[in-house]
């Protein structure tokens, strides 16, 4: 049975299982936390370019996460040496930086959560290096609708397993797999919370929606098939075919009537090109 817990601006906050609802103070700190995720995003859109390294845009979005008043919430945690995770082609989630540099026609999902007063801002977006292959557009394209067709799912009443199969609908019928191995999850003074935000499920299924619920969706679809595996470092999660996959990232909070996305791009640089 699926517990709710309602959390006060004073209360010390666990991993206990529970499922968050916040009040007026959690929307207002993830506003601003999912604003400066957005704008960390938009301002690093001229660095993604052949030849740049992915070490010197983890730079980046460790200055602009400071300048924000805010620390990287990645940076350490569970033993993460980075600010941000790249991830570059098959690369599904979780890609280190490093000195490898970006190539022409490369496609690129770059996330980065600013922890912001306590708050968490989770947001990733996909970046087209130079000139890329139209089949790589249109994954780009098909894993943003996924994303946002999943977003019109939240809203109170609904369940979650009404996002999961709402997406994983849109991108089979585009022919395209859809990731099982990792999935969003709740977020607000917690990096990592309850509930899980599975991108492949039935409608009607899993737990029911209540305002003040914050979670992420962040649907990786692949261009080929689903099946994916993690590399020896511990964090490189890759497709096993190689097929190409993308991913979008937004972190919300149900309101009363529908949803609120915190990571919206300021700019308006919600998919490429930017």
């Amino acid at each position: 049975m699926t517990e709710y817990q309602t959390i006060t601006a004073e209360e010390v906050v666990l991993r206990d299982g529970t499922i968050k609802l916040h009040g007026p103070e959690g929307f207002a700190g993830m506003r601003k936390a999912g604003r400066l995720a957005a704008e960390i995003l938009d301002e690093i859109a001229p660095l993604v370019q052949p030849g740049v390294t992915t070490a010197a845009i983890d730079d980046a979005v460790r200055q602009m996460t400071l300048d924000g008043g805010a620390v990287p919430a990645t940076l350490g945690y569970r033993g993460y040496e980075h600010s941000s995770c790249i991830s570059i082609n098959h690369v599904v989630c979780h890609g280190i930086p490093s000195e490898k540099t970006l190539k022409e026609g490369d496609i690129v999902n770059i996330d980065v959560t600013p922890l912001l007063d306590g708050w968490h801002g989770d947001s990733s977006r996909m970046y087209l290096v130079g000139d890329v292959a139209l089949k790589a557009r249109r994954l780009v394209d098909v894993t943003h609708e996924c994303l946002m067709i999943g977003i019109e799912q939240a809203r109170p009443g609904a369940r979650l397993g009404d996002i999961g199969a709402a997406i994983q609908t849109y991108a089979e019928q585009n022919r395209y797999g859809v990731v099982r191995e990792f999935c969003g999850h709740g977020v607000g003074r917690l990096f990592h919370d309850a509930p899980e935000v599975v991108h492949a499920a039935r409608p009607g299924t899993g737990p029911v929606l209540r305002p003040g619920m914050f979670f992420t969706i962040e649907p990786m679809i692949n261009l080929g098939k689903s099946p994916v595996k993690l590399l020896a470092d511990g964090w490189t999660a890759v497709t096993r075919d190689k097929s190409l996959s993308a991913q979008f990232e937004h972190s919300i909070g149900i309101t009363e009537d529908g949803c609120e996305i915190f990571t919206l791009s300021p700019k308006g640089l919600h998919k490429p090109p930017y």
